[in-house]
């Protein structure tokens, strides 16, 4: 479980893809300076993924093919920019919302419009995911906590702090850019719920 607080910008050192899995070296002092052993999660652009291998300067993580369907993680190429968040502790605090770590989807980039202090993002998305977007509710973009603006079937959008924009990669985006998209998990168990209450009146 995970808050979308970022801790740390990380580097892809390495990336070696194999059809449809991918390992990944990722450099920052996030694992060293938080003691993350070999087998706990950490949350890489909001994927929940399990360190292999501790190095000097940083950690290993592998991914499956159902992650490389789902997330952009496929996309990334060496020193490329990594949101990070290690696991939320029991004692820990929740200064965001619930995060999973289990994307949904991606969301692709289409405008980036400042106003005063604050920078819009507006993203494309899946209609299908829109019961699951909500106006002034939660969701994480490639890991970070946002709170929604607007909502409409094809679209979304949130808008940013500088804090945010410097702290995490969300200011580096560029229109075009595809970004990993977790859903508030309340919304999903509502709309499972509405599923299968429908089919046992049928």
């Amino acid at each position: 479980m995970f808050t979308g607080i970022i801790q740390s910008i990380g580097t892809i050192a390495h990336i070696s893809q194999h059809q449809d899995t991918a390992q990944l070296q990722i450099k920052t002092p996030l694992t060293q300076q938080l003691h993350s052993p070999v087998g706990a999660s950490i949350a890489v652009n909001g994927v929940c993924l399990t360190i292999t291998a501790l190095k000097p300067d940083g950690f290993e993580t592998e991914t499956m093919p159902e992650t490389m369907a789902r997330t952009n993680l496929g996309h990334l190429t060496q020193n490329a920019a990594v949101n990070l968040e290690p696991a939320l502790q029991a004692n820990g605090r929740l200064d965001g919302h619930f995060v999973q770590g289990h994307v949904d989807t991606t969301a692709t980039l289409i405008t980036k419009t400042a106003i005063q202090n604050a920078q819009v993002l507006t993203f494309d998305i899946d209609p299908a995911f829109a019961p699951y977007i909500v106006e002034k509710g939660s969701i994480a973009i490639d890991g970070v906590s946002l709170t929604l603006t607007a909502a409409t079937r094809t679209t979304f959008s949130v808008s940013l702090i500088p804090h945010t924009l410097e702290a995490t990669i969300l200011g580096q985006l560029q229109t075009g850019d595809l970004v990993n998209i977790e859903t508030d998990i309340l919304g999903k168990y509502l709309q499972r719920q509405q599923e299968v209450l429908a089919n046992a009146s049928n």
